[in-house]
């Protein structure tokens, strides 16, 4: 069975499982395996089919991913800055280090909105080594990948089965209201003072 087989194969599961299904594909996409859209697009095909289950596929895409990311950031608190530093110039390493400790959440909210190929799991990778807070990471991430997903079940609920294709054709443009959304957001977050209150001391 080829990549494709394979995608087409789990993306039958999910859509015959529905939110369960939809919730383990999220967890294991933002984790240690990695399937491209696949989250995105069953939230549109799932959505389509059943518009008043929207905000649940939502709910739980954003709790999977969540799980996923958090794994993923452990990893990268126990031992991500030495990997990180062993494939990478250490330059590179100190800057994209000191940016995290800088911007906090932000440097996570925003990028968890915009849909691949934002290298997403280097970024989660990077937050652990930089010691940020993990309910500062963890809300970060919900913040962004619910906007994200958010976004995708209304326009499915509003445009069905043209959703997706409406993606794609506007994917850069999506994509930037997201970032601008993302930065709103942020700026409400810090004003809020909630970063602030998880941060370590």
């Amino acid at each position: 069975m080829n990549a494709g087989s394979a995608l087409d194969a789990v993306n039958h599961w999910v859509i015959q499982l529905g939110g369960s299904g939809l919730f383990i594909i999220a967890l294991l996409d933002s984790s240690f395996l990695s399937f491209p859209q696949a989250v995105d697009v069953l939230i549109v095909v799932l959505s389509t089919r059943h518009p008043q289950w929207m905000p649940l596929y939502v709910g739980l895409s954003t709790l999977g991913s969540v799980g996923g990311c958090l794994a993923l950031f452990t990893v990268g608190r126990k031992g991500g800055e030495l990997f990180l530093r062993r494939r990478f110039k250490p330059a590179t390493v100190d800057r994209a280090l000191v940016f995290y400790r800088r911007w906090g959440t932000g440097a996570i909210a925003v990028p968890a909105m915009l849909p691949p190929p934002t290298p997403f799991k280097l970024l989660t990778l990077l937050a652990g080594a930089a010691g940020m807070h993990p309910l500062t990471f963890a809300l970060s991430v919900t913040m962004g990948r619910m906007l994200r997903y958010l976004a995708e079940g209304v326009l499915a609920v509003e445009y069905g089965d043209r959703a997706w294709t409406l993606l794609a054709e506007h994917r850069i443009a999506f994509a930037l209201v997201l970032a601008a959304l993302g930065v709103l957001a942020y700026i409400a977050w810090r004003r809020g003072g909630i970063a602030e209150m998880t941060n370590d001391d």
